[in-house]
């Protein structure tokens, strides 16, 4: 909430500031040879775009007069000249022996009715602002109110509530207490004593420095002993310094405390979304890992590891050790079971003996067998089944080829040139694979074309569906034409359990395996009179976003090591 950061210890000349973006302020109490040092900081954005990028601009000073100038710079830069307001944040470092451990961030003043120069919804976008800081329940907010206006009527207390309706995390402070009406001052001791709207951190009364003390440059010690006397010699406010209640000293000793014990309850929480970030900081690092080293040969060494590497991640995913929820060997698995589903279904009962025995008869007289006819059946039946083992293999190809793309994105993420070469090479092995499995399917169908299976195979599907146990001394009585619908279900039993297995396995030999043999081999040429440099060249900004996560990584790591020293305290 908006406060006078002035009175919290800052020894500064801040006439005409307006907060127009936060402003974070962190209060660094030193002992050592600094007299008063800021530090102001804050993020320039440089372009729009959904991962947007940012210049930081920092400037160090030592004197206390230029801080108005710095804010001022900084806020028109981010915010524009004028009346304008931004979300982005200035922050305000301070080190000094005067002031306290504390840190604070003031934001924009709710304004009711636009000026000129501010959009008519200013009021809705301060609002917008101030919430996204005071709804954080890691935060305490002070709730800054005059004692000379009403306090049911505070908009800025109002909408503490409705972000802390049982008060824990809320701070009032109340100012201007030489402007009340007479007669009022009983009704302002009320609210202190939180009798009006109570909070469980209740209420501070201070006097900050007037207008006229800023400009007469008095010091800090000076008004802080004036601050004192005029509670000291008030009628009525005078039992406030006994109760802790009132002066900028008193608030400022209750904040740090306050803090404190926010922080003790929140430290379990608060440790937890920490390691949940440093994790996922972690784990997106790793995309990016450690870039190339300048020194030639140890970029070469550097890139055999990352070849070794993806050699090991293709056999592993040709070995089907990959593991995970849509592992490669659960898709195609997926994809044999659609084939032996068509098999299945493309098995005849060839029950049609009339046809058999008549629209395929040949010259020879009835009671006579006719071997030609039960080849030819099968033939023409079992020659149907190549274009759906076509068909296979095209979904195979494509299946492979996504996973081996996946691989070389992950093992090559941060090189583009890598990239390409490899997915390149994927492509036109798996063409050359492709043509070679084609041709070994088209043999196995030409292959299928000799009838032939082992006697005791035959015999034993062929009693299983006639339901009879013939012997092999028995079958030549068997040879009828009005039984060849039997011997053909029982043959193409055997040609179905067959190309079951055989196409599966051809394909997962040519397409998988000896692509991922040719892949890992081509990819380890790359070393013999390779331009190092430029295969492992970077995209543009996976340097800079190195960078970041590793800063993001080293802040959350140190919060962390804080935390745990603090818990242990």
């Amino acid at each position: 909430m908006p406060c006078d950061v002035s009175a919290l210890g800052f020894p500064s000349k801040l006439k005409g500031i307006v907060t127009r973006c936060p402003l974070e302020l962190r209060l660094k109490k030193v002992n050592s040879g600094v007299k008063w040092k800021a530090v102001i900081s804050y993020k320039k954005k440089i372009t729009e775009s959904e991962d947007s990028t940012y210049d930081l601009k920092k400037f160090e000073f030592r004197d206390p007069s230029l801080v108005e100038k710095h804010v001022t710079e900084a806020q028109n830069e981010l915010a524009g000249s004028g009346v304008g307001i931004c979300d982005d944040l200035i922050t305000l470092e301070v080190m000094s022996p005067d002031v306290c451990d504390l840190t604070l961030i003031d934001l924009p003043g709710i304004a009711r009715v636009p000026v000129k120069g501010q959009p008519q919804d200013i009021g809705d976008r301060i609002k917008d602002l101030i919430m996204k800081f005071i709804e954080k329940q890691e935060t305490i907010n002070l709730v800054v109110v005059p004692c000379n206006i009403d306090i049911a009527t505070t908009e800025a207390l109002k909408m503490a509530q409705e972000v802390d309706p049982k008060g824990r995390r809320t701070v009032a402070i109340l100012t201007k207490p030489d402007l009340i009406d007479k007669g009022t001052e009983e009704d302002i001791l009320k609210i202190v004593h939180n009798k009006v709207i109570p909070l469980r951190k209740g209420y501070t009364m201070v006097k900050c420095r007037g207008q006229r003390q800023i400009d007469e440059n008095i010091p800090l010690e000076e008004a802080t002993q004036m601050e004192r006397d005029f509670f000291q010699n008030h009628d009525y406010f005078r039992d406030l310094l006994h109760e802790d209640k009132a002066t900028i000293k008193c608030l400022a000793v209750k904040l740090t405390q306050n803090l404190v014990d926010h922080i003790k309850k929140s430290l379990p929480k608060l440790n937890q979304r920490i390691e949940e970030r440093l994790w996922d900081v972690k784990n997106e690092l790793k995309d990016y890992e450690t870039g190339p080293p300048e020194d030639l040969e140890a970029a070469k060494q550097f890139l055999v590891e990352i070849l070794k590497r993806f050699g090991e991640q293709i056999d592993s995913l040709s070995s089907g050790e990959d593991m995970s929820k849509e592992n490669l060997f659960v898709q195609l698995r997926a994809q044999f079971k659609k084939w032996n589903d068509h098999l299945n279904s493309t098995k005849t009962t060839f029950s049609n003996s009339k046809e058999l025995s008549q629209t395929k008869r040949g010259r020879q007289l009835l009671g006579f067998s006719n071997y030609k006819l039960f080849e030819s059946l099968l033939q023409k039946h079992v020659a149907n089944l190549k274009k759906p083992a076509v068909e296979l293999l095209s979904a195979i190809k494509d299946i492979i080829i996504t996973h081996l793309t996946d691989v070389v994105s992950q093992c090559f993420r941060n090189y583009s040139v890598l990239q390409k070469i490899a997915k390149d090479k994927i492509h036109n092995i798996q063409l050359t694979q492709q043509k070679k499995t084609e041709q070994r399917i088209s043999e196995q169908f030409e292959m299928e074309n000799v009838v032939y299976t082992q006697d005791p195979t035959y015999l034993k599907f062929l009693n299983e569906i006639t339901n009879e146990k013939f012997s092999e001394d028995q079958l030549p009585g068997f040879d009828k034409k009005c039984k060849y619908s039997k011997m053909l279900e029982a043959y193409y039993e055997i040609v179905v359990q067959r190309m079951a297995d055989q196409l599966p396995m051809m394909i997962l030999f040519f397409m998988l395996k000896q692509t991922a043999q040719h892949l890992s081999t081509d990819m380890l040429t790359l070393l013999d009179g390779a331009n190092v440099r430029e295969l492992l060249s970077e995209e543009t900004d996976v340097s800079r976003k190195r960078k970041e996560l590793r800063e993001r990584r080293d802040r959350l790591s140190a919060a962390q090591g804080v935390l745990n020293t603090f818990s242990i305290n």
